[in-house]
């Protein structure tokens, strides 16, 4: 199999293996007017298996939202085909419109309009709950 080299672009990596499709979606890739590649279950001596998305465009990427779905991303900002900025991830303090709330008792559900907006609460097991109710997130 071969892949290009991306000469200005974006390359996600060390993705847990099978989540690339979530990212994929999430970040709303497919309304790039780019090449965008998903590698999935690539060896990796340090995870075993992994995926990577390469994007061969310059864009704004939400960390927030690649940090909620695994922490353990790196992503790498690719200038005239050079690695120019890797960015290790965390997770974030805060969540908007990532995912939604579930209490059916939440405001968020007669209340349209409202963002779905989750705080972590317990960085140690990636417990989030809803700023609302305090729903934990699922």
């Amino acid at each position: 199999m071969h892949i290009d080299s991306i000469k200005n672009g974006v390359v996600i990596d060390h993705i847990e293996a099978g989540k690339a499709m979530e990212i994929y979606n999430h970040l709303e890739l497919d309304k790039l007017d780019c090449t965008v590649a998903i590698i999935k279950n690539v060896s990796s001596k340090k995870m075993g298996r992994k995926d990577i998305i390469k994007i061969d465009s310059e864009m704004k990427i939400d960390l927030d939202v690649l940090g909620y779905i695994d922490s353990d991303i790196t992503v790498n900002i690719i200038k005239n085909e050079v690695l120019c900025e890797k960015k290790k991830l965390t997770l974030p303090a805060q969540i908007k419109d990532v995912i939604k709330c579930k209490n059916p008792r939440c405001i968020t559900t007669t209340e349209q309009d409202l963002p779905h907006v989750f705080k972590l609460t317990d960085p140690a097991n990636k417990t989030y709950r809803c700023i609302y109710c305090e729903a934990k997130a699922k």
